[in-house]
């Protein structure tokens, strides 16, 4: 019983040991088989092309083919064309919701107006909804004083300036019948019954327009709510809105934006106050002038003036060009020609002295930007869009130089590596945005 195990156990091990032979030379007959094979391909003889078959070089890959300079532009396009129709689909966007964008807009100007006197009364101890609601209560005030008291003036002076126009217009008419241009009686007879016709062929246009000036003054009314609520609301909570308002932006991103929305909202605030300064001065004395001049209305002309200014270079030249007209058709040529002289002098000095040691560096935005700016605006948003352009652009021009000027400072900071035995990591520790 004890020789059987043994026996079982050389069996087994024989066994075992022809299997493993058996596997190898399976394995080698087949590697020379492969062999073979590849030696029998190899040695096909491949007949020469003909002589007179063409030379085929090895074609490039098609990406290095196309020149640098067009790779370069295409790579500009598309980018250049996901950037149109993001602006398109924004403008869209803002389209649909012109009404609220406006009046947004138009609130946050009002309060870089008024912010200031909210954190004058904070630092005196005043608290913050007492403040908010003292600045914005005195604020809405003036600027509705001012809204009446042009109203009051223009519809006390309509009688006598509707007279002094009927004057000023036949005193037109003389002057140009005996003027050097040989206009004739008939002539203007003929000009005034054309616009008599034309009046009369577009009553049904005018009647419509009056109904859509309705609708006009709804929107208006609108906007001027929706303008103060949000005046309130920024004028109260307006640093809590930003701090929301930066949990929207990706992280990376957050600590340049943070410093980015602080010197935006500085521009902004010198942007308001430099154009109010300037508008007062501007109003005042325009005002003195056509005022001393005898020109009707001075002081709703010296308003309008005052309005006109926060529309750069085209307010200006639109409401010195009204008193201007008002002056010509009630007290002739030479007070015109006066009134000229005065809003052009005022307006000289404003650009020159007045708007440079105002705005200062605040506001840097050349004048090519700014009639740019202005007629975009005007063209999407009518007079309002012409309102908010130039501080768009501004607000813009300051975002872009701080965060450009960010990058490089982060860039550079992030390129120093300490030498010699301080170097002890080449890696830099990351850091989070709250560090």
């Amino acid at each position: 019983m004890s020789r059987v195990p043994g026996w079982l156990g050389r069996l087994g091990a024989g066994l075992t040991d022809m299997s493993e032979r058996y596997n190898a030379r399976r394995a080698e007959a087949e590697r020379e088989r492969d062999d073979s094979e590849s030696r029998t391909l190899a040695d096909e003889h491949v007949p020469p092309p003909p002589d007179y078959a063409p030379d085929v070089a090895a074609r490039p890959d098609p990406a290095l083919a196309v020149p640098w300079g067009v790779r370069v532009a295409a790579e500009a396009g598309w980018r250049l064309l996901v950037l149109a129709g993001t602006v398109w689909v924004l403008m869209r966007v803002i389209s649909a919701v012109q009404l609220v964008v406006l009046s947004f807009v138009i609130a946050l100007l009002i309060t870089a107006m008024l912010q200031p006197t909210v954190a004058r009364l904070r630092r005196h101890g005043v608290p913050r909804g007492p403040a908010t609601a003292l600045t914005a209560i005195l604020g809405f005030v003036v600027m509705g004083l001012i809204g009446w008291f042009v109203t009051w003036q223009v519809m006390e002076n309509i009688d006598d300036l509707s007279g002094q126009i009927q004057d000023g217009i036949d005193e037109l008419r003389n002057w140009l019948l005996n003027s050097p241009f040989h206009v004739t009686d008939k002539q203007i007879n003929e000009i005034a019954k054309n616009l008599r016709e034309a009046v009369g062929a577009n009553t049904d246009q005018i009647t419509s327009a009056g109904l859509e000036g309705v609708t006009v003054v709804v929107e208006a009314l609108t906007g001027i709510l929706l303008a103060v609520f949000c005046t309130l609301f920024l004028l109260y909570d307006g640093k809590r809105i930003w701090q929301w308002t930066l949990k929207l932006v990706p992280a990376a991103a957050r600590p340049g934006v943070a410093g980015a929305g602080p010197a935006a909202w500085r521009t902004l605030t010198a942007y308001v106050r430099g154009t109010v300064i300037v508008a007062l001065i501007d109003a005042i004395f325009i005002g003195l002038g056509i005022y001393f001049l005898d020109v009707p209305m001075a002081v709703p002309l010296a308003v309008f003036i005052f309005l006109g200014a926060f529309i750069p270079l085209v307010g200006a030249v639109a409401s010195g060009a009204l008193a201007v007209v008002v002056a010509l058709v009630t007290q002739g040529v030479f007070t015109a020609v006066m009134t000229l002289v005065v809003v052009l002098a005022v307006q000289q000095i404003e650009g020159h002295i007045l708007q440079p040691f105002i705005l200062g560096r605040a506001v840097r935005v050349h004048p090519l930007a700014v009639v740019l700016s202005v007629a975009a605006g005007g063209m999407v948003a009518g007079i309002g869009g012409a309102v908010v352009a130039v501080p768009l652009v501004a607000v813009t021009n300051t975002v872009v130089g701080y965060l450009r000027s960010y990058s490089q400072k982060a860039a550079l900071r992030h390129s120093v590596r300490p030498r010699g035995a301080t170097a002890v990591s080449a890696e830099p520790t990351p850091q989070t945005p709250s560090e």
